[in-house]
């Protein structure tokens, strides 16, 4: 499903993103390093045939890096309120991460390293009695 005709919807910060590799997006501010992968919720794989949910998303993951983390536009929020003299005016800037979704797929499975046989020489211990005898 590596293609660029795949897609999958994804939830990160309690919203949901249809996604392709390649792409990146906008999103609030993750918890996660600049430079740094993880893997976010899967909810849904597309693009070849019948999407896949639920049961069928077992062994299939989405990874993201996350570019950078940024500031979004300024809003500007002003009230006011007719003849009184009433205005206020406030505003904010979102913090947002930039992720790039890197691929859609499979999970990568790791093959368990083979086991170094090692024998360690057992200490004898003796005590102060079979010393004296």
């Amino acid at each position: 499903m590596a293609e660029k005709k795949a897609y999958a919807v994804i939830a990160v910060g309690g919203k949901q993103y249809r996604v392709r590799e390649g792409e990146w997006l906008l999103v609030d501010r993750l918890s996660v390093e600049e430079g740094k992968t993880f893997h976010p919720d899967v909810l849904l794989l597309g693009g070849d045939g019948e999407p896949k949910l639920g049961d069928k998303l077992k062994g299939q993951q989405v990874t993201a890096k996350v570019t950078a983390h940024v500031l979004g536009e300024k809003v500007i929020v002003g009230k006011h309120k007719r003849r009184t003299g009433y205005r206020r005016r406030n505003g904010h800037r979102s913090r947002l991460s930039r992720i790039e979704i890197q691929t859609i797929g499979k999970k990568a499975t790791r093959e368990p390293a083979a086991k170094k046989s090692t024998t360690t020489a057992k200490k004898s211990t003796t005590t102060k009695k079979e010393k004296a005898e």
